[in-house]
Order: C-alpha cells, then structure tokens, then sequence
C-alpha cells in the first residue's frame, strides 16, 4: 500500500511543480492565452484535488502503526494546494507591468488606478466568497449537530417512554399484590375466627359432657 502512496506522491509532485510554474506565468499574459492557461491550471489542480483523495484512501489503509507519518505527510500536501489555489486565485486577476502598460496605452496614470481598484474589488470578492464558503461548511456543520442532538433527543424520549410504561406495569402488579394480601389477610382472619369458634365449642362440649358424668355419679351413690 505505502508503495502506491509514493507513487501518487511522484505524480503530486510532477503536477504541482508545473502548476507552480503556470501560475507564475498567468499575469505575463492577456487575452484568449491567458484565458487557455487558466483553464489548463484548473484541470490541473482538479487532477491533484483527486490525487490527494487516492492518497487518502491509501493511508487508511496503511497498518495504524505507520499510519501517523503518512497521515503527516498527507497533512502538509493538503497545504500546499490550499496555497496553490490561493496563488492561482491571485494569479487570475493579476497583470505584470508590460501587460498592464499594454491594455492602458497612453492614459496610464488614471487607468492604473481604475485598474488597481478594480483588483481590490476583485480580491474582496475572492475573500468574501472565501468567508461564504467557510460559513457555509458552518451552517452545515452546525445542522449536522442539530439533527445528531434531535435524533438523540427522540431516543431520550423513546426510552423514558419506556421507562414510564415499566413503571407504570410495575404499580399495577403493585396494586395486584396489595389486592391479593388483603384477600389473604381477610380468609386467614376468617379462619382464625373459626378455630377460636371451634375451640370454644369444644371447650363447652367437654365441660357438658364433664358435669354429665358428675351428676350420673353423685346420683347414683346417692341411691345406694
């Protein structure tokens, strides 16, 4: 895998030292050639925006041991295109002396300053479409969060919902268990009831029976 790393690397490096050069070159020109070799440059830096994507890849395949100087390595070429594009941003609206005295003839004093506003304009343009785009990835960033925390949110929710339903069953067998020991509370008190009756039942029988035998006997030695 490292292998195919460093043969994207050779490729990065082949591509980026002639958009280097290209760059430089862009202000030198005007016109319809200019115009071909900012298109060129575009593709290039398309090729090495891809480029880094293949190289990104190989890294995550690369054992997590070795992967750290990879991932290094990625780090600073991710760099150097971000100043590439940069340069390549500046490069479109800018113009060497010889361009510039060449596109304002005679009227160069008042021209140049038209012209150098004109590229301040521009690059606050660049910039401000810079800081949009950075606010964009924000907002999106930001929504990401906001629909993660509303999706753990319903979760939360799910689950105290369920909580609640568990609780609730669990005060119903509660009831149902109250319910049932008052009912066995009730038979064990009848019954205990009926054992005191028994007993005094038998308690009577006996001494009946007890004064029975007694007065049989005190009779019948009397009538002796």
């Amino acid at each position: 895998m490292s292998s195919d790393f460093e043969a994207y690397e050779q490729d990065f490096g082949t591509i980026t030292a002639e958009v280097t050069n290209k760059i430089g070159r862009i202000p030198k020109l005007s016109g319809e050639e200019k115009t071909q070799l900012v298109l060129n440059v575009d593709k290039q830096l398309e090729e090495v925006r891809e480029l880094l994507e293949q190289m990104d890849l190989e890294v995550r395949e690369i054992p997590v041991q070795s992967r750290a100087m990879y991932n290094s390595r990625l780090k600073s070429y991710k760099q150097e295109v971000e100043k590439l594009e940069k340069d390549f941003k500046r490069s479109r609206i800018a113009y060497s002396d010889e361009v510039r005295n060449e596109l304002l003839g005679d009227d160069v004093s008042s021209s140049e300053n038209q012209l150098i506003k004109l590229r301040e304009e521009r690059a606050h343009l660049l910039d401000n479409t810079e800081r949009l785009e950075r606010s964009s990835r924000r907002l999106e960033a930001g929504y990401q969060i906001a629909v993660e925390t509303e999706q753990v949110g319903q979760e939360i929710l799910a689950n105290l919902h369920t909580d609640r339903e568990k609780i609730q069953r669990a005060r119903e067998r509660l009831r149902e268990t109250d319910a049932n020991l008052g009912k066995s509370s009730r038979i064990l008190t009848g019954m205990l009831r009926r054992i005191i009756q028994n007993r005094v039942l038998v308690f009577v029988l006996g001494a009946f029976i007890l004064l029975t035998i007694i007065l049989a006997i005190y009779f019948n030695l009397r009538g002796h």
